[in-house]
C-alpha cells in the first residue's frame, strides 16, 4: 500500500482545510467531493474499515454525483490524535466510477482497544475527521462498551436530530438494525421529500443513499464511532422475502425484480463500511461480547398468511425459517463457541412473542416463523449460552422483553433478552402512550414507548444496561433527548430488571 508523507498531506491541505470551514468563493464550496462524509465500521483488533463516497452534485439523476466517470485517486490516514500528529496508517486508494466513486479501505497496523481519527484528501480538499476504534485484544475485556443501538430513518418523515444525539453521546459503536433509507416516495404529511419517486434503479438507490448522507446530523453519527450495519426490507422493496415482493410496482417482471433487487444491495454495500459482501457476520469484542448480525430478508420463506397481523395456523409449520439453513447452523455453530460474555443477535424484526388478544401475530417478524424461533431458542439453551441478548430494529417502537422457552406458559424459563430500539423517525412523531399492548396474551413484555429516537445499551464484565432514549418530536429540528426508561440484565441471570 503507497505510504503518504505526513507533511505533505497536512500542509499540502491547509489552505484547503480552511476553506472547507470558511469558504473562499462559492465554487471552492462547490467543489468540495466530500459533502457525503465519512464513516468506519467492522472493526476488529487490529484494522477497521473506512469509508468516504466521492460527490460534487449529490443529487444528479444518474447516480454519480456529479464527478465525471475518470477514477479519482484518494489519499487516506489514520492517527492516534485528533490533530495527526501522529500517523499510524495511511496510503492512497482509487475511488472509481464504476463504484458510484465510493471507498472502502481496511486500515491495519493498528493496535487493540484504541481510538483513532481518520480523514480522507481528493482533489486539494480534506474531508471532515472521524473517530474509530479497534476491538480489545483477544482474552481481554476491556472497558464497558458503550453501544447506540438504531433503526429507521425515513427522510420524509422527520428530521434527523437522532442521529445528532447519538453523535453527542460519543458511543464506542453504533448498531443500525435496518431501514437506513426507505425506497417508497411520498409519505403522508412528510416534513421533506425524496428526490425523485420509488427507488428501482440503482441510479435511484445510489442517488437516496446520497440525499441521506447530505443530512449533517446523519454525518456526525457515522464520524462520532465505528457502525455495524446490516440492511431490512426498506433498502429493498416493504417487506419482501427472498422471493419477488412487488408490493409497490405491479408492473415489475421477475426478472426486473431480481435486476432491482440486486442493484439495491449493491448500493448498500457501496454507501456502508463493510468489510464483507456477506450480510450475517461475526464481530469479536474481546471477552466482553460476541456480535452476530443477522440477514433475515435474503433467506426466509415467503411470509405465511400474506404480511402484517393474521390468525395463521401456516406460521407454526414445521422446518420454515427466516434465516436459511446455512445462517442458522451458523449462528448456533457460533454461539456454541461461548466465546464471550454476551452473546448479541444483531438484527432487523420482532423476535419474542407479539400476540393479540385473537391470537393474531404480524407475519412479517419471527412469529411467522416460530418453529425457526424455538429452534434458535432450545438451540442456544442446549449450547450453554448464558447471556444471549437480541437487539431489534424495524417496529417504530421501543420494547424490552423477557424471552421464554414457551410463550404460552408465563411461568416458563426465562432464556434471554430482547431489546427493540424505536425508529429516529419513521411514522413521525408518535405519542406519549407507553401502556403494555395486549399484556394479557405477552406477560413477557416489560416496557413500550411509540416515541421516536434510539437505545443506548452498555455492556460490561458482570451486568448490561439499557437506556431508552427518546425525543418529544421529529416534526421539527432540535429536540432534545431524554430517557424514558432503564434496564440491567445481570450477566448469568436472564430476565430484565428495571432500574
Amino acid at each position: 500500500m503507497e505510504r503518504i508523507d505526513r507533511r505533505y498531506f497536512v500542509l499540502g491541505g491547509l489552505a484547503t482545510a480552511g476553506a472547507l470551514v470558511l469558504p473562499t468563493t462559492a465554487t471552492a464550496a462547490a467543489a468540495d467531493p466530500f459533502r457525503l462524509g465519512v464513516a468506519s465500521g467492522d472493526p476488529n483488533q487490529t484494522s477497521v474499515v473506512l469509508w468516504t463516497r466521492l460527490a460534487v452534485k449529490p443529487l444528479n439523476a444518474d447516480g454519480h454525483g456529479g464527478m465525471g466517470k475518470a477514477d479519482v485517486p484518494v489519499q487516506w490516514q489514520v492517527a492516534t490524535t485528533s490533530s495527526f500528529s501522529t500517523i499510524v496508517s495511511s496510503g492512497t486508494v482509487a475511488a472509481r466510477y464504476a463504484k458510484a466513486h465510493a471507498v472502502h479501505v481496511i486500515a491495519g497496523g493498528l493496535s487493540p482497544g484504541r481510538t483513532y481519527w481518520y480523514r480522507f484528501r481528493a482533489r486539494g480538499h480534506i474531508s471532515a475527521v472521524g473517530r474509530t476504534r479497534t476491538t480489545p485484544a483477544t482474552g481481554t475485556f476491556g472497558p464497558d462498551l458503550r453501544i447506540a443501538v438504531a433503526s429507521c430513518a425515513n427522510w420524509e418523515a422527520g428530521w434527523y436530530t437522532g442521529y445528532r444525539r447519538i453523535a453527542e453521546e460519543r458511543p464506542d459503536l453504533v448498531l443500525f438494525l435496518g431501514d437506513y433509507i426507505y425506497e417508497e416516495s411520498g409519505v403522508p404529511g412528510r416534513v421533506r421529500a425524496h428526490a425523485g419517486g420509488e427507488a428501482v434503479t440503482l441510479a435511484h438507490y445510489r442517488r437516496r443513499y446520497a440525499q441521506y448522507k447530505t443530512d449533517p446530523d446523519l454525518r456526525a453519527a457515522h464520524a462520532a464511532a465505528p457502525w455495524l450495519a446490516i440492511p431490512d426490507d426498506h433498502e429493498v422493496e416493504n417487506n419482501y422475502a427472498k422471493l419477488a415482493r412487488v408490493n409497490n410496482v405491479p408492473a415489475m417482471t421477475a426478472a426486473r425484480w431480481r435486476t432491482r433487487r440486486a442493484a439495491a444491495y449493491r448500493a448498500f454495500r457501496e454507501n456502508m463500511p463493510l468489510r464483507t459482501t456477506s450480510f450475517y457476520r461475526r464481530v469479536r469484542w474481546g471477552s466482553l461480547a460476541t456480535f452476530h448480525m443477522l440477514d433475515t430478508r435474503q433467506f426466509r420463506d415467503d411470509q405465511p398468511c400474506g404480511d402484517y397481523w393474521k390468525v395463521c395456523a401456516a406460521a407454526d409449520k414445521a422446518g420454515r425459517t427466516i434465516t436459511g439453513a446455512a445462517q442458522e447452523k451458523w449462528l448456533l455453530d457460533g454461539l456454541a463457541e461461548r466465546a464471550a460474555t454476551w452473546d448479541v443477535l444483531g438484527q432487523q424484526v420482532f423476535f419474542a412473542q407479539f400476540m393479540d388478544a385473537k391470537g393474531g401475530a404480524n407475519m412479517d417478524a419471527w412469529d411467522g416463523y416460530r418453529d425457526a424461533r424455538k429452534r434458535l431458542q432450545r438451540g442456544w439453551v442446549n449450547r450453554g449460552v448464558k447471556n444471549p441478548l437480541v437487539l431489534t430494529g424495524d417496529v417504530h417502537a421501543a420494547f424490552a422483553n423477557d424471552l421464554k422457552l414457551d410463550y404460552r406458559n408465563p411461568g416458563s424459563a426465562t432464556v434471554g433478552s430482547e431489546l427493540i430500539c424505536t425508529s429516529l423517525t419513521s411514522n413521525g412523531n408518535g405519542t406519549s402512550l407507553e401502556a403494555l399492548p395486549h399484556r394479557a396474551t405477552n406477560p413477557h413484555f416489560r416496557f413500550y414507548s411509540e416515541r421516536r429516537g434510539y437505545t443506548m445499551v452498555t455492556l460490561g464484565k458482570d451486568r448490561s444496561r439499557a437506556d431508552f432514549r427518546t425525543l418529544p418530536q421529529v416534526t421539527k429540528k432540535g429536540a432534545k433527548i431524554s430517557t424514558r426508561a432503564s434496564f440491567e440484565i445481570e450477566a448469568g441471570r436472564p430476565g430484565l430488571h428495571r432500574i
